[in-house]
């Protein structure tokens, strides 16, 4: 069929101008449409009274070339810094490197505590856990009782919102791969050059200097430039199809200027896959509806707190390993780039996993800051009163949430929208609803466009993280897998996700941190 009114794209996120770019590369038409008012979805960069945020945080590698060319074709080299990867762990006062040095951890922990911690490995290896096919009986299993509620458990607990026990083994299996105490020990005592068993970590990354965001914000204006349409505050409620032709023929939007009705000949969607089938017209079967319905997100907020300079630290983020506290993770946005802060300040992101249904997603900014200046003083990572302001950013449907009926729904409706409107094409993470990263969501609509504008087959749905998973240099495993590991959480405890208590004992502590795009 010949192209007469173009493809609309719905979402203005990395997947979405992705997307837009590469088909007016082939010289096809588009229409980009982003309900927000900011181009750059969940990579965008949030800015308030001049200090620039990271959203999760964004290293910018990959093994995928095309995405690394589309980089730098769309940003100047001068816009780009070499950042060193660095995170650690934060535990009773200490920090831990991570990946976890043995000479580090032992000082950290002091000798006592090693050697109780070594006789939990032993124990654990003379009678394993009997129930090893849950996270924490496989960790368990694998480094001891202690060691797994030091670096595995809380953390784990906090991102999730649910007990390790609940969370399933092969998911563990995909996140530390070829790790035992044994081997972590053998690692950190040998030369590096003798690690060829273990995936290891990349070691430094690209920035754009003003943050992601950067990224984004330049594409859209090259989209712009080349004669393609994009409308920020215009939200796509509706797509209309033909079922006697099997296709979508227009979508209908809402926006500054009221209501209107745009046709296309095919629509790339990055929007939840969800509201994708409630938005359509004549609707999906009640099948369809159900499977929808039943797909969850986990949510996620960002408190930045303006803070002296001398409270900075060199890591990108800190995971926060402390049961007393419900902060998961805190990022320094001035060690991501010295252009996103001011000088003689810094300002550090603490950042929460929620429901969009918690208490804490209603709370407040104001609440939310006093909150979390007094966890930031609490852990001892700056005095008393020296936070000097603070600002919400809160971003929802940030993790498709992976429960026992997702890959059903998911492919319930991918089959029948193939069937029903083959002309539509889901891309990107919450549009494919998949723990992708942003490299890879971004190779699902570079396939996409090379789809629509060539005829090409590409199967986008093969995309995924165990391919070329991009932050290790080495190793991983060939199977076809969901996109970026996630675990699969039990459905009937979504809604009511574990609270983490203060002053928690000693078997409460926490987990080897999913890795963040």
């Amino acid at each position: 069929m010949s192209e007469q009114n173009g493809t609309v794209i719905i979402g203005a996120g990395p997947a979405g101008l992705t997307a837009a770019y590469e088909l007016l590369r082939h010289g096809r038409s588009v229409q980009v449409f982003e309900a927000d008012e900011v181009v750059g979805g969940i990579s965008r960069t949030v800015e308030r009274d001049g200090w620039r945020f990271d959203i999760g945080g964004h290293r910018f590698f990959t093994k995928v070339p095309r995405v690394e060319a589309f980089w730098h074709e769309i940003l100047p080299d001068e816009d780009f810094l070499t950042r060193p990867r660095m995170s650690r762990i934060f535990y009773r006062g200490a920090l831990f490197n991570y990946p976890l040095s043995a000479v580090n951890a032992l000082r950290n922990l002091g000798l006592p505590e090693a050697v109780r911690c070594l006789g939990s490995y032993a124990r654990a290896r003379l009678r394993p856990p009997r129930d090893q096919s849950h996270f924490e009986g496989w960790v368990s299993a694998r480094f001891g009782w202690r060691l797994y509620s030091i670096f595995f458990k809380t953390y784990t607990e906090k991102v999730w919102g649910m007990p390790a026990d609940r969370l399933q083994a092969d998911w563990a299996a995909q996140r530390i791969k070829n790790l035992s105490l044994g081997t972590a020990i053998r690692n950190a005592l040998l030369p590096r050059r003798r690690r060829t068993d273990v995936t290891s970590l990349i070691e430094e990354f690209q920035y754009p200097k003003y943050g992601p965001g950067m990224m984004w914000e330049r594409c859209a204006e090259q989209v712009r430039e080349r004669g393609g349409q994009l409308s920020t505050g215009s939200w796509v409620t509706a797509v209309h199809r033909d079922p006697a032709r099997r296709r979508a023929t227009s979508v209908t939007v809402n926006g500054a200027g009221g209501q209107r009705t745009e046709a296309a000949d095919h629509v790339i969607s990055s929007m939840p896959i969800s509201e994708l089938v409630t938005a359509l017209h004549p609707p999906a079967p009640p099948e369809v509806l159900a499977c929808a319905a039943d797909l969850r997100y986990r949510d996620f907020l960002t408190v930045a707190l303006v803070v002296p300079e001398e409270f900075s630290f060199p890591d990108n983020w800190i995971y926060v390993h402390d049961p007393g506290v419900r902060v998961g993770r805190i990022q320094n946005f001035g060690s991501w780039s010295p252009y996103l802060v001011k000088d003689g300040r810094t300002c550090l992101g603490l950042e929460y996993f929620v429901f969009e249904d918690d208490e804490m997603w209603r709370t407040p900014d104001a609440d939310l800051v006093a909150l979390a200046t007094e966890e930031l003083e609490r852990l001892g990572l700056v005095r008393q009163g020296v936070v000097e302001a603070g600002y919400v950013v809160r971003m929802p449907k940030a993790y498709p949430v992976y429960d026992e009926r997702y890959q059903r729904n998911v492919d319930v409706i991918r089959a029948w929208l193939s069937e029903a409107v083959p002309n539509v094409h889901p891309v990107g993470r919450n549009g494919m609803h998949r723990y992708n990263n942003q490299d890879h969501s971004m190779l699902t609509a570079m396939l996409t466009a090379e789809n629509i504008a060539t005829g090409s087959t590409h199967d986008v749905w093969s995309v995924n993280v165990e391919q070329d998973y991009h932050e290790h240099s080495s190793g991983g495993d060939s199977r076809r897998g969901t996109g970026r590991d996630a675990p699969v959480v039990p459905s009937r405890i979504i809604a009511a996700p574990i609270t983490v208590p203060e002053g928690s004992g000693d078997r409460a502590s926490v987990a080897v941190p999913p890795s963040h795009a």
